[in-house]
């Protein structure tokens, strides 16, 4: 059974930087193309990053290129969303998804406030 966890969320200044995981299990990690979704409340979840299998193949929403790098460690089953230069735009729900399938974490909690 698929299970996704996030973690790492939590309260930075505008500017500063975080780093969330994503502990994966229940499959073949390495097999699958990986991606974070966020939301805001009261909005539909969309596409921040996405990382194909092999980990060298990524693509970005445009609010968030050049700031965020998406990352894996198919060794770990772990997937990674390092974001700098935060903004209180980026303030969502974040949430790491398998790459075309319907399968979600719980999602963990960004706040960029001063």
């Amino acid at each position: 059974q698929v299970q996704l966890v996030e973690s790492g969320g939590g309260l930075v200044q505008p500017g500063g930087s975080l780093t969330l995981s994503c502990a994966a299990s229940g499959f073949t990690f390495s097999d699958y193309g990986m991606s974070w979704f966020r939301r805001r409340p009261g909005e539909e979840r969309l596409l921040v990053a996405l990382i194909h299998r092999d980990g060298t193949t990524t693509r970005y929403a445009d609010a968030v290129k050049g700031r965020f790098t998406i990352s894996r460690d198919n060794a770990k089953d772990t997937l990674y969303l390092q974001m700098n230069a935060l903004k209180p735009d980026d303030t969502a729900m974040y949430y790491c998804n398998q790459l075309g399938s319907g399968y979600w974490g719980q999602g963990t909690q960004v706040t960029v406030s001063s």
